[in-house]
This record gives C-alpha cells, structure tokens and sequence, in this order.
C-alpha cells in the first residue's frame, strides 16, 4: 500500500515540479510568476480529450506536438499582453491581476464549453506492473516527463545563445538591455517556451488526471509550493520540491482525507518560509534600497 502512495504522490508531484520549472523559467527573464500556468497546463489537458482521446501512437505524438507548439504561441501572447504595461516588468504589480485574470477567463471559457464536471481521457501508454503494483502508464510518463525537461532546459540555458541571455536577464535587466540584448523578445520567448513545458505535460499525463476546467487553481497553488520550496528560479530545486509535495498531499489524503492535501501543501509552504526563506536550493541575494 505504501508503494503505491509513495508512487501516486511522486508521479503527482512531478507535475508539481515541471509547472514550478515553468515559472522559474518566466520568472529568471522577468522577474514576474504567470500565476496561468495552472490553466494553462489543463488547455493541453483538453487538447488531448478533444484530438487525441482513445488514440494510438501514429495520432497522439504529432498532436501532442501541434498542441504543444499552439499552447506555446498562446502563452507567449499572453506574456506580451501581461509585460506590455510594464517598462522593466518589475516595477509594478500589475502583472498579478492580469496573469491571474488569463486564469480566470481560460477556466470561464472552459467550463462554457465541456461543463464543470471531470473529463477521462484513455492513452496510448498501457499499464506496466511497478513491484508487483499495477500503475498506469501516464504516471511513468509524468515523472519521465519531469526529468527529460530539466536536462533540456539544462542544456537550454547553458549551451544555446538564446538561454544565455535568458540567464543573463534573471542576473541584471539594465545590464543585459545595455549589452544589446533584445530584452522584450527573450521574455516572450520564455513564456513560449513555460507554455510548451506546460502544454505539453498537460497532453501527455491527461489520462491520470481529471480534466476539469476547475482544476488549475490546485496545479498553480501546489506548482508555486514547489517552486518556492525548491528556491524560486532554481530547477534543480524543483526535482525535490515538486515531488515532495505530492507525497505529502498523498500520504494526508490517504490517512485524513482528500480535502485536507492542499492544506498539507500550504503547511509545507508555511514551514520553508519560516526557516529556509530561500527555498532548499534558493541564494539569500542583497539588494539595494
């Protein structure tokens, strides 16, 4: 029994940490967390209930694919409208109300359109027998899915010029506009890429999930646990982070009850904050004032 916890809340909390790596993405190019990529992660989700539900192989990868590039564009529109406001991205507040309120709307549109009740969705990935547990496949896709996007954003952000600059920009927006750098085009392409990171997990792992439009508040809520517990814009942080909070939401669903997971994530939040305010892996960094 414990195996199977221990397993659920890992495969759970891997999605938890490849939505933390979508924010820290976004946030090392401008400062700012997209507080949409919870419903975001759902619209991949969706686009696998509507192109891709019962498919085989030969239609689930090229949709995945095409998904996958037009969440991306999706995303990278709405990083243009959220920074548009914004002369550095980090002088206002304003981004919260308008990532959050991309949320509320794609959740609206949603719910218009499938209802608010959970969707199945059957993949191509059959069951495989895990010591003797027999767990669905989508479950090793997640947790396959968390590493394979850290090693290329890994290799993204050191060895591309693009990731470079990326990592430039999280260092000093000022510096990097005074080097040369197009700084607006970087940030767009982050949200790009934060959008296929998402969209892409979402299309593939939807057969472990309830694809419901309601369910983005919790991705969003325990994806931002990870991030700050793993040190926002840290990735390798989110490797532990993600899938710690996971095993916690399972092991408390099991034992007290499913309504009580999300506290257990806001609990672990609470208790990081109060003695690692950096996050396990996160720098204490000075800041002039």
């Amino acid at each position: 029994m414990i195996t199977t916890i221990v397993l659920r809340g890992a495969a759970v909390g891997s999605l938890f940490a490849i939505i933390a790596m979508s924010f820290n993405i976004v946030h090392n190019a401008t400062g700012i967390l997209n507080f949409a990529q919870g419903t975001i992660f759902l619209l991949g989700a969706f686009g696998a209930f509507l192109f891709a539900n019962r498919a085989g192989f030969a239609v689930w990868i090229p949709m995945l694919v095409v998904v996958s590039l037009v969440i991306g564009l999706f995303t990278a529109a709405q990083g243009w409208l959220t920074l548009k406001p914004l002369r550095s991205s980090v002088e206002q507040n304003s981004w919260i109300i308008s990532t959050v309120s991309v949320s509320v709307i794609i959740a609206a549109v949603l719910t218009l359109n499938f209802g608010v009740f959970g969707n199945m969705v059957h993949g191509p990935v059959p069951r495989v027998s895990i010591m003797g547990v027999r767990t669905p496949g989508a479950f090793l896709l997640a947790i396959g899915s968390m590493f394979a996007w850290y090693f290329i954003l890994r290799w993204f952000l050191r060895r591309t010029f693009q990731g470079l600059a990326i990592s430039a920009l999280s260092q000093d927006f000022e510096a990097a506009r005074a080097a040369g750098l197009d700084v607006r085009k970087l940030q767009l392409l982050a949200f790009g890429i934060s959008g296929v990171i998402a969209g892409s997990v979402g299309f593939m792992v939807a057969p472990m999930i309830s694809v419901s439009p309601d369910a983005g508040l919790r991705y969003v809520l325990n994806g931002f646990v990870a991030a700050v517990v793993g040190g926002i814009g840290n990735n390798t942080g989110t490797l532990i982070g993600g899938p710690l909070v996971g095993i916690v939401a399972a092991v408390t669903a099991f034992y007290i009850g499913g309504a009580y997971q999300d506290l257990a994530s806001l609990l672990v939040l609470v208790l990081i904050l109060m003695f690692l305010p950096q996050g396990l892996f996160g720098r204490a960094a000075a800041r002039k004032v």
